[in-house]
């Protein structure tokens, strides 16, 4: 099953603890009791599982979603993307995925509250924020799912210990561990296309830690995402290659202390609609954490990344280069600590601080169309941060579960410029924005009642906030024929919402939660039309959204269901110049998005599963001029033993060959993944 609420495990784990408690009235003959002090004599087992601290308490509290590692690598695109769909609520700024889009376009958010391509929801691998520092954008094709052992999503504000950036909530990666990843993994795939993947991870006990060393290569020839009646003959297939590897280890330090290491590096590129149209995102990254798990237990985290993005524009009347955005080199950097004391019995107490900073800079040549000559240089930057302070209270009172947090906030926006010259280095435009920082309270506030044996009540209410990205404050782009203008005067996004729900388990096959809510984004970023063909990065009003969440998890022997659906309504809230926006549905954001996977296992190492998902229509555009219609697709998996650890992968996306329109600028057609098959071979999984 996907769902793994505490209500779940609680109620699995009741058959076993009632003889467990009925062993504590039992007399020991007294040779036990001579081998029991002969035990004591030995030192305890240091056991290093390179995860961090246990999830609190209080995540039971807030609409919480766990996808365990036997779903992540049952993909049938075999990307972590696909595996986030089947979470309720889970939306990408566009339908593409992450082998036909825009690296600059992956955005992620949660309860359908709309974006521009900068990250709602804040995303983590092992404690580590993966946006872009200049962007925002998730780096999709830098994870490879069979690296991970668990994603766990919490929809909803993070005020507390999760960080500015977690505005709709947040999306937590865990790398797999020796205890569920085998010491050697390797997967091999081809599609109707010829497009290969090629992965493998290998994991070594050393002493008693362990090292993990994976890698991963993707490339493809991709295919047309122009509609056949809009290509001409510059238009290109969405062809792509993208690698990246990783090693990570983890030692103890104490009995209770461990140490855990992590570098990266990836490179992905594309090449979207035209010939010549490529883009290509790169980054480094290494992190160090250190993890206590005795009576203090703390988490302790320093990171930093080095990312690099270029994109060629192609004119789409001439088909030649008219802008080349060279290089976007930026670097974040950043840390955390927890500590949980022990101070107050039946509390679950978490202190702690994190830091960000971001520093980027956009370079960039115009290039007129027809002589290919450059007209113009432009630069453009500065550096965001933010530091964060702490305290969280999670306190059970027997079957009530309370939850209190408090976070305060400085921000700050510096060194903002944004300068153009002409060829001769004439001064154009020149920008110099004041610095700003700002101190900013956050809180958030929840219980759940243990009802019955099989029923939680939980109810909570939270704010949050996201700073706007260096690619919001400084960076115009152009989409032909829509301009849109940057804005060095954004605010902080602030959210403030509140959500009812229960997790119930009428029998123990069976796990249905279901979650309303109401939340709504103060100072919302959106690119507001400001004129024909001309669009800026405005904070609108407010963007309110409200609806219902649901998730279904049920096995019957060998059989499992897996359901998601999420139902909001969204509007924008507009007064001023944002006036006659007031009332639509923010831009790329569905009414209603629901998937449906049912499994079958029939013999161990088998997996036969089908997925449903539908999609409604949702807009382009602010003005609702721009219609995506919806679109619902079948996609499948199979994996089939063929002994000595292989075993015989069959993928199927989109069998019915539905048309999904990624996007429509007045017209210009952009259409998802087609109809595709794969067939492979993993070992060791």
């Amino acid at each position: 099953m996907t769902i793994r609420h505490r209500l779940l495990a609680s109620a699995l784990l009741l058959p076993a603890a009632a003889p467990l408690a009925a062993q504590d009235e039992v007399t020991l003959p007294e040779e036990a009791l001579e081998a029991d002090s002969m035990v004591e004599e030995f030192p305890e087992e240091i056991i290093v599982t390179g995860r961090g601290l246990n999830a609190a308490l209080s995540t039971g509290i807030y609409a919480t979603t766990t996808l365990e590692r036997d779903v992540i690598v049952a993909s049938p695109s075999g990307r972590i993307e696909d595996v986030l769909r089947g979470v309720a609520g889970f939306q990408q700024f566009r339908r593409s995925d992450s082998r036909s889009s825009n690296p600059s376009a992956q955005g992620v958010t949660l309860r359908a509250l709309g974006g521009n391509a900068t990250s709602r929801a804040l995303v983590l691998l092992d404690g580590v924020p993966l946006a872009d520092p200049f962007f925002g954008y998730i780096p999709l094709s830098a994870i490879a799912p069979e690296t991970l052992g668990q994603v766990r999503v919490t929809r909803g504000g993070g005020s507390g210990p999760f960080g500015a950036g977690a505005l709709a909530g947040t999306i937590e990666l865990e790398s797999a561990g020796p205890d569920t990843i085998a010491p050697v993994l390797a997967n091999a795939a081809i599609n109707d296309r010829g497009e290969t993947e090629l992965s493998g991870v290998l994991t070594q006990s050393l002493g008693r830690g362990f090292a993990t060393a994976s890698g991963r290569w993707d490339r493809g020839q991709g295919f047309f995402t122009t509609p056949q009646d809009q290509r001409v003959p510059a238009t290109a297939r969405a062809a792509f290659e993208s690698w990246n590897a990783a090693l990570r280890a983890a030692a103890p330090l104490t009995d209770t202390v461990e140490v855990q290491a992590r570098i990266a590096t990836f490179r992905d590129a594309r090449t979207l609609r035209f010939e010549g149209a490529d883009s290509t995102s790169a980054g480094e990254e290494a992190s160090i954490r250190f993890v206590g798990r005795g009576d203090w237990a703390f988490d302790a985290l320093a990171y930093v990344q080095t990312r690099d993005f270029s994109n060629i524009v192609i004119s789409s009347t001439r088909f030649t280069p008219t802008l080349d955005q060279r290089r976007t080199p930026s670097t974040g950097i950043g840390g955390k600590f927890e500590l949980r004391p022990p101070i107050l019995e039946g509390h679950d107490i978490r202190i702690g601080a994190d830091f960000r900073r971001a520093d980027g800079e956009l370079q960039e040549e115009a290039i007129n169309a027809v002589s290919g000559a450059i007209t113009e240089r432009r630069r453009a930057g500065g550096s965001t941060s933010n530091l964060g302070i702490f305290l969280e209270d999670d306190w059970q009172i027997g079957p009530l579960l309370i939850n209190g947090g408090l976070r305060a906030d400085r921000s700050s926006i510096t060194d903002g410029f944004y300068r153009a010259v002409s060829a001769n280095g004439v001064p154009v435009s020149t920008l110099t924005a004041p610095g700003r920082s700002d101190w900013t309270v956050s809180w958030r506030a929840g219980a759940s009642f243990n009802a019955t044996r099989r029923l939680d009540l939980r109810a909570a209410a939270y704010t949050g906030l996201r700073l706007p990205t260096l690619n919001e404050l400084y960076r115009p782009f152009v989409v032909f024929p829509v301009v849109t203008e940057a804005n060095a005067a954004l605010e902080n996004e602030r959210l403030e919402g509140f959500e009812v729900g229960f997790d119930w388990q009428p029998v123990n096959a069976l796990v249905i939660s279901v979650t309303a809510f109401d939340n709504e984004v103060e100072n919302a970023i959106a690119n507001v039309t400001i004129a024909p063909n001309l669009r800026r990065r405005e904070n609108l009003p407010a963007i309110a959204a409200r609806g219902i969440e649901a998730n279904v998890a049920a096995r019957f022997g060998a059989v499992s269901v897996e359901g998601a659906l999420a139902w909001t309504d969204a509007a924008v809230r507009g007064e001023g110049t944002s006036l006659d926006l007031d009332g639509n549905r923010p831009a790329q954001t569905p009414e209603l998005a629901g998937s449906l996977t049912l499994g079958w296992e029939p013999a161990a190492g088998w997996r036969i599963a089908g997925t449903l998902r539908h999609v409604s229509a949702q807009f382009e555009d602010d003005r609702e001029t721009d219609r995506l219609a919806p679109a619902t697709t079948i996609d499948a998996f199979v994996a089939a033993p063929l002994g000595k650890g292989v075993s015989l992968i069959v993928r199927g996306e989109n069998l019915t060959d539905e048309d999904i329109v990624t996007r429509n600028q007045g017209g210009s057609i952009d259409l998802g993944v087609p109809r595709t098959f794969w067939l492979g071979l993993r070992y060791g999984f």
